[in-house]
């Protein structure tokens, strides 16, 4: 999640393996890349040729592989300025949620984050009713909770991070991208606070 919009600097983060998804980047769907430490090894994922350098066999998807290219330059050129552009965003939807709704839940440090995210929750009400009222109004978000073989399960970062099982499956995930403006935020202001009450009145 942080390659494109934070500096990462390899020679400085002493990790063993970083993985990345081009898509992230604004790049192409269905492609990715893996950071492998000098000395660090990984098994094969299944037989085959010897591409890959013998990690994963088939044949390499070229077009993608440059569009990822592309996209992370782009990405590296327009950190700054779509790194401002979210921060304004969010700190735009923050205050809205917050003078509208105050009893809304802030979930993450207040000072190191991603800055085109914004986790927050809404006692009395499940995220997945929200997310499916949004959704009639156009307005897409995400929840952090897991589908499994038909149950909800509240999300285990919100809940490691102190958050109960009930504050947490009231919790969605707004995100913000380079293609967004205010007006849209404004929008999400002018709908959300009435359809938390409405499913709280429920």
């Amino acid at each position: 999640q942080a390659a494109g919009k934070v500096s990462i600097d390899l020679q400085k983060i002493p990790i063993d393996f970083l993985s990345l998804s081009a898509h992230k980047l604004y790049g192409p769907q269905g492609v990715g890349a893996l950071f492998i430490q000098q000395g660090r090894n990984i098994r094969r994922l299944h037989d085959g040729g010897g591409q890959e350098r013998n990690r994963r066999g088939g044949t390499e998807n070229i077009a993608g592989i440059v569009g990822f290219g592309a996209a992370a330059q782009l990405a590296q050129e327009r950190r700054a300025d779509d790194q401002q552009q979210a921060t304004d965003l969010i700190a735009q939807l923050r205050e809205g949620i917050h003078r509208h709704l105050p009893d809304a839940i802030f979930y993450g440090d207040s000072e190191s984050y991603l800055a085109n995210t914004l986790y927050v929750g809404f006692p009395g009400i499940t995220s997945e009713a929200l997310l499916v009222a949004l959704d009639l109004e156009g307005i897409a978000v995400s929840s952090g909770a897991a589908c499994s073989s038909g149950t909800i399960e509240p999300s285990h970062v919100l809940r490691a991070m102190g958050a109960t099982p009930e504050a947490a499956l009231s919790a969605v995930r707004f995100s913000v991208g380079r293609n967004n403006r205010r007006a849209e935020i404004e929008r999400v202001l002018s709908l959300l606070p009435q359809l938390v009450r409405q499913l709280k009145a429920a």
